[in-house]
């Protein structure tokens, strides 16, 4: 897997500028929790990464490719948005059935099968369609509809706002088995306990710039999160 490397990046929307000339990478094997107040520009940089958005400057490599909407490289990124991104009259398996059969995974109806299992719902009524889902529920078919097919980048905008607290443990487990297969996890997120608890980088918004970007070896306690984050908001 090769490193995702941002060139100078930066959008403007109607004269407004979202993110300002962001340069970084993102590495195979590494949690990245990427912070920042509202207005930030986190939601336009996700966005960007998933290739739903085109900067207006710069450019996004992953390995010798640019990546963009039409890259090869665009069916090797699962993402969670606030919308679960699944059918609502469909049941949980012909959701997973279809996605993967869509990413032209081997045997998909056997491929959802698994991934309901891997996200705990198993049980989930066989004739049910999603939309009578509990909002918890439709979190965790989104997180299996992003990894049906084994992406290489994941990118979750706040994926435990609609989990309770044994839910959120059970992500930042996912998150973390994730990181042990290589995969470039990045997570836009507000909660500093979280990002504390699974991240092994934090970058830092403000006002569409990077103001902070760091590695740390073992983690970052939440309480440095929290330090690094006012720091670097602040006026």
């Amino acid at each position: 897997m090769n490193e995702l490397v941002l060139e100078g990046v930066g959008k403007t929307y109607s004269g407004r500028r979202a993110l300002r000339d962001v340069s970084t990478s993102f590495a195979p094997g590494q949690i990245t929790a990427v912070l920042g107040p509202n207005g930030a520009g986190k939601t336009t940089l996700l966005g960007i990464l998933s290739t739903l958005v085109a900067p207006t400057t710069g450019r996004l490599l992953w390995g010798d490719e640019i990546l963009s909407r039409s890259s090869t490289a665009r069916g090797a990124i699962g993402y969670v948005g606030h919308d679960p991104g699944v059918y609502g009259d469909l049941t949980a398996r012909e959701n997973l059935t279809l996605f993967a059969a869509l990413h032209g995974v081997a045997q998909p109806a056997a491929r959802g099968a698994e991934m309901l299992a891997r996200v705990g719902l198993p049980d989930a009524p066989a004739d049910a369609p999603v939309r009578t889902f509990s909002r918890g529920m439709l979190q965790r078919l989104a997180l299996a509809r992003a990894l049906v097919h084994a992406p290489s980048l994941l990118l979750f905008d706040e994926p435990s706002a609609a989990l309770d607290p044994a839910g959120a443990d059970w992500l930042q487990g996912e998150l973390r088995a994730e990181r042990a297969a290589g995969r470039i996890v990045v997570l836009v997120t507000h909660d500093l306990d979280a990002a504390g608890d699974v991240a092994d980088r934090v970058m830092v918004l403000r006002r569409g710039r990077l103001t902070f970007d760091g590695v740390t070896a073992g983690g970052f306690s939440a309480a440095a999160v929290r330090d690094l984050y006012r720091e670097h908001t602040r006026d």
